[in-house]
């Protein structure tokens, strides 16, 4: 076994690398980040047509969101529609629910206990624990601010 230290490997790991051409992906980004939205607003205008208050439709725009994300995911429409979105799919809501239903359908053949519920949460469980706590802190941070301020 040949011994390639750190800047060889990272060389040669470089050269052999796919070039990304990131105006296009920006570009795909923005266009399938900025569907998604719409589509969020055309809910959202539905939903009021429908006589909907703005409190009981913003809530179940997201709701709606998250069920048609999860649906496309179950379906594997919500993975080729992200490969060409990239970060535009997983910004929003929908890619929050893109990133547990995924995990769970994985793991499905191994249970519905072991397999489904452990690991629906596995890429989901850090962003929701660590958004939680950062949140506490930022409302702390808030509280003494605007305390000290009284």
């Amino acid at each position: 076994m040949s011994n390639v230290g750190k800047k060889e490997y990272q060389a040669m790991a470089n050269a052999r690398a796919k070039k990304s051409p990131l105006g296009k992906d920006c570009l795909f980004a923005f266009l399938i980040g900025g569907a998604i939205c719409a589509i969020g607003q055309i809910l959202l205008d539905l939903y009021k047509r429908f006589g909907l208050s703005n409190d009981i439709a913003l809530p179940l725009v997201s709701i709606t969101l998250v069920a048609i994300s999860a649906i496309l995911t179950g379906f594997k429409v919500y993975g080729k529609i992200a490969k060409y979105g990239g970060a535009g799919t997983l910004v929003p809501i929908t890619g929050f629910a893109n990133s547990i239903v995924s995990p769970a359908m994985e793991y499905k053949p191994e249970g519905w206990i072991l397999g489904v519920g452990v690991k629906m949460f596995s890429i989901a469980g850090p962003v929701l624990v660590y958004g939680g706590l950062t949140s506490v802190i930022a409302g702390l941070i808030y509280y003494f601010i605007k305390g000290a301020s009284m």
